[in-house]
């Protein structure tokens, strides 16, 4: 794929700044690989609806792989070179990190935690969407919470922080919950609907979109409670602050320049493809408050908006 006449590119002077720089030092990690094998290689998921996913002419599409090619477009302007060849490559929630670790991705673009653990073996840039870990089960089953599960089958996606909050909970809880672990979230979601399960613990925007492209999408709820606060943020290399550099610098330029919100728009507020569901999900105020000041925390407390009033009380008088 080239992508040296891509429409719409945005390249801030950030970039071009950091372009200046990468060229005047020996390029090492990320960027030399690229530069020396003209490729950008990206992992993409197969069923993360709307981030990164498969659409009926089994093209990868999604709001992540949109942010990702705006990454791939100032890499390439900041190694100057005339095209950009961009791999896809697919990952699961179980093969991710591990892919990235070992040099067969160069950036992931699906819909993936940023959290301290997972710092500890990859980096991320800066935060593109919040969520938070629910339950979706049939309205028939009568589950309203967790503990309405309680001696019930419940799945959740192999790899995910998900999976691991929810078995740490069953025990903390003493739910005695039968947990299944699913390939993908596309396999979890179809345990609930064929009855294999009674319900799938997975982020509330993906829950969401499941259920709208399924075979009957008023058959199902999803909690209104949430288990965890879940930034979303494209993995990069840990270790590499030269590609790091760029990357962020090129989606800080999207949120400062307001063309995120157009790409939110495109995902999230618009028929996609391949059935031309609108998923109808404003941008969250969590969100809106972390494009304006941008970060790659992977605290869940960092995410929390306080409300006005709460500001106002704080207010001396």
């Amino acid at each position: 794929m080239k992508i040296s006449k891509l429409a719409g590119l945005l390249i801030g002077a950030g970039v071009l700044a950091s372009a200046v720089q990468v060229q005047a030092q020996a390029l090492t990690g990320t960027l030399k690989k690229v530069k020396d094998t003209g490729t950008l290689t990206l992992g993409v998921r197969d069923s993360s609806i709307p981030f990164s996913y498969l659409d009926d002419k089994q093209s990868y599409q999604g709001y992540s792989i949109d942010l990702c090619l705006k990454a791939a477009t100032a890499v390439q302007k900041s190694l100057d070179m005339p095209s950009l060849n961009v791999k896809m490559v697919p990952v699961t929630s179980a093969t991710r990190i591990p892919l990235m670790a070992n040099g067969t991705v160069d950036l992931e673009c699906g819909s993936t935690t940023n959290n301290l653990e997972r710092q500890q073996q990859v980096a991320f840039a800066p935060t593109t969407f919040i969520t938070a870990n629910r339950v979706l089960a049939k309205k028939s089953s009568g589950v309203k919470v967790l503990a309405d599960l309680k001696g019930k089958t419940v799945v959740s996606t192999s790899g995910t922080s998900n999976l691991k909050q929810l078995t740490e909970l069953n025990a903390s809880r003493g739910l005695g919950m039968n947990i299944l672990t699913a390939k993908d979230h596309a396999e979890a979601f179809l345990m609930v609907e064929t009855g294999r399960a009674t319900a799938f613990v997975m982020d509330d925007i993906l829950l969401a979109s499941l259920a709208a492209s399924s075979k009957a999408p008023n058959d199902y709820m999803i909690s209104t409670e949430a288990l965890s606060v879940e930034p979303y943020g494209l993995i990069e290399r840990k270790g590499d602050p030269a590609f790091k550099k760029v990357v962020d610098t090129a989606i800080i330029n999207l949120m400062k320049s307001g063309e995120i919100n157009k790409i939110y728009a495109k995902w999230f507020l618009s028929p996609i493809p391949p059935k031309g569901i609108n998923l109808n999900v404003p941008m969250s105020p969590q969100l809106t408050a972390t494009i304006a000041k941008p970060t790659d925390s992977g605290n869940p407390a960092d995410y929390a908006v306080v409300p006005q009033a709460q500001k106002d009380s704080g207010k001396k008088k």
